[in-house]
This record gives C-alpha cells, sequence and structure tokens, in this order.
C-alpha cells in the first residue's frame, strides 16, 4: 500500500466499475481497490441527500441509516495535499520478463514471490503481476496456491516455479506450472471446479485490509484478473422526485372526515361534487389519492417499488413544452401536446411522449460479486437475500454519484398492449420466451421471475429507439441509458431513455428536444429493425436452443437489438424484435402491425 497517487479514475467509475474489491491495474502496479475503512473520513466528503435511495438500501443491506457520500475527488491545486482511495498491491505473484526463449513457440518464465522482489525487480530485470487468481462466488480473491497446485496439498517442496508457453494460442491449455523438482501441471486443470484443483477458499478480502479473512468453504475457481467476470457492482439508482407523494398525503389528511369513507373511485368520484373537496384534490389524479387513503387506512407508509413511484410522477406530469419557470431544480417534465410530435393518424400505440428538461439521478454502489451477476427484477429491486461482498467490515455508509441531465419519456397505451397481449400468436412467442427463461434459471440457479410480455417488448423498443436517437441527439449511444417502467397491475407502460452528466452545469439539451422528433425516430426505428444484417439467422433464433446458450434472447443480436451494457438495465437481456416489428418467419407478434 502507498500514499503516493499512482493512477486517476473517474467519480463515476467508482460506483460502476473500480469500486472497493475491484482489480485494477495501475501505471506501474497492480492492485485492488480499498474498502470504505480506508477512505478519507466521512467529514471530508461530500454527503449526498437522497431519502428514497438511503430507505431503500436500508431495506437491501439492514444497515441502520445508512448515508451517502461521494467519492474523494481531487482539488488539483498545487502544494495542497492530494485526497484519494486506498489500493493495496494484488496480487503477490509475479512472473519475471525477458527470460529469454521468447523468439520460439516455447517460452519459461520464473513465478517469484513479492518477498523475493528488490524494489520491483528480480537481479535487475522486470516483473509483472501474474494474471491469475483464485476467487469464490461470495466475492473472495487470494493467490493461487502455485505450489500446492503443483505438488498437491501434501508435499512440502519449495523449489524454483516457472510458467511454460507451449504454443502460441494463449489457451490455458497451453499454460504449464513446472518446478525445479520435475513435477509440472497444466493450467486448464484449475478449470475442473469438481475436482478442486486449487483448494478450498480462505475467505480471503484483501480490499478490506491485513487480517480481514471469514469462514468461506467454497472451491476456489481460476480467475483472470482482467476479465470481465472479475467484478460486478451492484447498483441502485433512483431518480429524484418532488414530494408529491407527501402533498397528496397532506390534502387527505386535511379531508379525511369526507374520505375516510373512500373504498373504490366511485365513493372518491361521489366527494369530489363538493367543491371544497374538488378544489383541494384537483392537482392530483385519483389513483394518487386512492393509493393515499388506502395507506393510511393501513397505517403504512409508501412502500412501493422506486420505479413505480417514479412512473407517477412522470405521468403526473402538465401538459407544455418546459418554457415555464422550473418549480423544481432537480425534476422538470411536461408532456408534449400531441400535436408537437405525432403526424395525424400515426402511431395510435402511442398514448404519450413527455420531455424531461431537468432529472437528477443518484447511484450507489451496495456491494459487488465476482462471476456471476446478480440480476435484478424490472422494477429495479434486488432480492434482499442476495450475498454479495461487503464494502467495509461494518458499513454505515455507501459511496454515491448524482447525474444531473435530460431525458424523453415514451408512454405506450394500455389498451394497445393489452390487445396485443391477447393475440395467440404473442402468448405462442411469449411462451417460447418464457421457456428460455426457465432454463436459463436452472442452470443459474435463480429464482428471478420471468419478466413477461411488457417488459420484453418494452425493452427492445427501447434499445431500437436509443439508436435512432443516438444518430441526431449529439450523444453517443453508450452515454444514453434507459429506465423501462411495466407496470402490468396498474396497466401503465413506459420507456424512459436519459443522458447525464456529474458536472454541476448538467447537459446541454439536445436529447430532450428530440421529443419533438419522436415520430420519425420511431419510425427510422421500426424500419431499421424489421431487417437485420444477421437474418435470417437472428430472425429465426429459438431462445431454448442449447447450442447457443443464448435463452434470454429472441430475435435479437449485435446487428440490431443489442446496444452497450452501459446503457442497458438488464445487461442486454429479454430482447426480441418480434414482438415490436414484424420479422423473418415471426410477422404476427409484433406490437406495431405498420411501418409508414
Amino acid at each position: 500500500m502507498t500514499r503516493r497517487a499512482h493512477g486517476q479514475i473517474r467519480s463515476g467509475q467508482v460506483i460502476t466499475t473500480y469500486g472497493p474489491g475491484a482489480l485494477i491495474d495501475l501505471p506501474r502496479h497492480s492492485a485492488i481497490v480499498g474498502g470504505l475503512d480506508t477512505w478519507p473520513r466521512t467529514t471530508a466528503l461530500n454527503e449526498i441527500k437522497e431519502p428514497r435511495l438511503a430507505h431503500k438500501l436500508q431495506t437491501m443491506t439492514k444497515v441502520a441509516a445508512p448515508q451517502l457520500f461521494a467519492p474523494p475527488s481531487d482539488s488539483g491545486e498545487p502544494g495542497k495535499r492530494a485526497t484519494g482511495i486506498v489500493a493495496y498491491r494484488f496480487p503477490q505473484w509475479f512472473v519475471v520478463q525477458d527470460e529469454g526463449g521468447g523468439q520460439g513457440r516455447d517460452r519459461s518464465r520464473r513465478l517469484i514471490h513479492r518477498k523475493a522482489l528488490d524494489k520491483g525487480r528480480l537481479d535487475g530485470q522486470k516483473v509483472v503481476a501474474t494474471r491469475f487468481v483464485r476467487a469464490c462466488p461470495r466475492g473472495h480473491v487470494d493467490d493461487l496456491d502455485w505450489y500446492g497446485f503443483v505438488h498437491g496439498p501434501e508435499d512440502s517442496c519449495r523449489g524454483q516455479l516457472w510458467l511454460d508457453e507451449r504454443g502460441t494460442s494463449g489457451d490455458l491449455g497451453d499454460l504449464f506450472v513446472r518446478c525445479n523438482c520435475g513435477k509440472s501441471r497444466s493450467l486448464s486443470d484449475a478449470m475442473l471446479v469438481e475436482t478442486n484443483p486449487l483448494g478450498f477458499c480462505r475467505g480471503a478480502r484483501p480490499w478490506l485490509g491485513p487480517n480481514s479473512e471469514e469462514g468461506c468453504k467454497l472451491h476456489s475457481r481460476l480467475l483472470i484478473r482482467t476479465a470481465s467476470n472479475a467484478y460486478f457492482p451492484q447498483v441502485v439508482s433512483v431518480l429524484s422526485l418532488p414530494d408529491r407523494a407527501g402533498a397528496v398525503e397532506t390534502a387527505v389528511e386535511e379531508l379525511w372526515d369526507d374520505l375516510n369513507i373512500v373504498e373504490k373511485a366511485e365513493d372518491l368520484a361521489f366527494l369530489k361534487k363538493k367543491p371544497k373537496v374538488a378544489e383541494r384534490l384537483d392537482p392530483f389524479r385519483d389513483d394518487e389519492v386512492l393509493d393515499a387513503i388506502r395507506a393510511k387506512k393501513n397505517g403504512a407508509a409508501d412502500e412501493r417499488p422506486v420505479k413505480q413511484v417514479e412512473l407517477a410522477a412522470l405521468l403526473a406530469s402538465p401538459e407544455g413544452f418546459g418554457d415555464d419557470v422550473p418549480v423544481d431544480p432537480d425534476f422538470h417534465a411536461r408532456r408534449l401536446p400531441d400535436a408537437a410530435w405525432r403526424r395525424a393518424g400515426c402511431w395510435p400505440e402511442i398514448e404519450a411522449v413527455f420531455q424531461l428538461h431537468r432529472l437528477r439521478e443518484v447511484m450507489a454502489l451496495v456491494g459487488f460479486t465476482r462471476f456471476e451477476a446478480v440480476t435484478p427484477d424490472i422494477n429495479g429491486e434486488y432480492e434482499t437475500d442476495v450475498e454479495r461482498a461487503v464494502l467495509a467490515v461494518e458499513p454505515t455508509w455507501f459511496p454515491a454519484v448524482e447525474n444531473r441531465g435530460e431525458g424523453v419519456f415514451v408512454q405506450l397505451g394500455a389498451e394497445a398492449v393489452t390487445r396485443w397481449l391477447d393475440r395467440p400468436a404473442v402468448a405462442a412467442r411469449l411462451k417460447a420466451l418464457e421457456s428460455g427463461h426457465e432454463r436459463w434459471t436452472k442452470t443459474r440457479k435463480s429464482g428471478l421471475p420471468f419478466p413477461g410480455g411488457p417488459y420484453i417488448l418494452l425493452h427492445t423498443l427501447s434499445h431500437l429507439v436509443l439508436q435512432s436517437l443516438a444518430m441526431r441527439c449529439g450523444y453517443p449511444a453508450s452515454s444514453i441509458r434507459e429506465r423501462i417502467y411495466a407496470d402490468a397491475e396498474a396497466e401503465r407502460y413506459g420507456i424512459l431513455l436519459y443522458t447525464g452528466s456529474s458536472d454541476a452545469e448538467g447537459t446541454l439539451g439536445g436529447l430532450v428536444q428530440q421529443a419533438r422528433h419522436m415520430d420519425a425516430h420511431i419510425g427510422h426505428a421500426l424500419r431499421m429493425s424489421a431487417l437485420c444484417s444477421n437474418d435470417p439467422i437472428c430472425a429465426q433464433h429459438a431462445p431454448g436452443e442449447s447450442m447457443e446458450c443464448r435463452w434470454l434472447h429472441g430475435a435479437a443480436c449485435h446487428g440490431c437489438a443489442l446496444v452497450a451494457e452501459t446503457s442497458c438495465e438488464m445487461r442486454n437481456n429479454y430482447l426480441d424484435r418480434a414482438l415490436v416489428v414484424p420479422v423473418l418467419g415471426v410477422a404476427d407478434a409484433a406490437f406495431f402491425k405498420a411501418v409508414p
């Protein structure tokens, strides 16, 4: 561990890529990012206020009243002491460079522990950290027991170890660990987890500092430090919303003598014939008032999923062009008049288009996994019993960032979705997709429920429209993110495409103005997706096929519906063009029947 700065990362990367426990290559060292206990004291960090997110994290992690703090930032002022994040050198084993024999097919390099090095070198020769470590699904990570791997657990030989490359493919089958005593073993054996070639996990948590091991008896698995499965952060995000729920509750409380008899919408409609009731409840929708009445009767606070609360706030936005003075600096949304974006007679399936002139997103890191990512459900909720690696020995706060930006929200018509779901061809297509989901859950031993047809429809449409927007809005596709809202119970459906920046100034308005051209964007997206460059293979892909193991895809591939994973909330899963637009071989399951 060193107190001198050896590299820089953006604050957003601390949440999404290089958080505590992540393996990182710095300019001169290989390291693991330190846990929250090694960060500067919270008094030196900027606190981020977002009560809805803090409450969600408390439910997920059982941490009482957690706080959110932004990662430390370098002021850039000369002479001022830099603040940063501690990183521990990891791994402890190295291979010696320039050992000779590098011109032929075979090459041998010494394996050396850090204790044998002198100022980062061995006899003046350069060394690099080995790219192989061992880890377990609980997030623990450790150096390989190289001697134990070659000799077995009972042998005490401590001869010089060598890493032999026999061939040029770089495949594990061409790599052998050899000892001077003559014993040798292929690294491909390390992939046979069932035989436990790497031994049991020691519960090592080097990101938490020395002596931080915990009990673990899982089989260790080979992990390549730079592989994409070395670190999967669990990030929870919310949009900052005006306290609309609080305003509704206040109004209901004031009118409780009248509203306490309300059981259903008809009762509320009758009471709104009273002028004082109608006037007080005029700013709110009936479903909001009914939810507040039920909550008061049940003595419960609003525990709806985060996305349902966001959707209610979006749909409550008044009609307009957004040229009025924003009341809330963090949220300013307006429903565009139909004439501003829709040609006469076009897109009856689309209910409305909204412009989000201002939005604020807060993202917090709660933990991480290795080897396999934990997927949230369609409401963005993680299972509360998910076993994630911790960010600190006893966490009391979580790192977070806030992004300010803009977005476009497209709402689908509830009646159009219902009619689409009632079609036999759609039911057959969804049955095939659900069978693929079941195979995936059995393989992954996951309890994630099938998201349903509306979600897959919305998710695929989101990816297609996102690619069209990126061509004209001035932002690359990888910087545009999505939030899918599929509330089947309330029959409310929509997609939010937005971009944001951690800079205080936010973004420049190029995306939000594209809402006025949504007619053209939807048409372009559907025309481009009707035929993929990989058709007919893409269009005829069956989710249940064992050969490809793409069980969560219908007609979707990198040539049409897949986007950068920074944009997608489901890691490019649950996509099917056939549910959006007619494709080769599947012409009657599409939500949009005609493309003008």
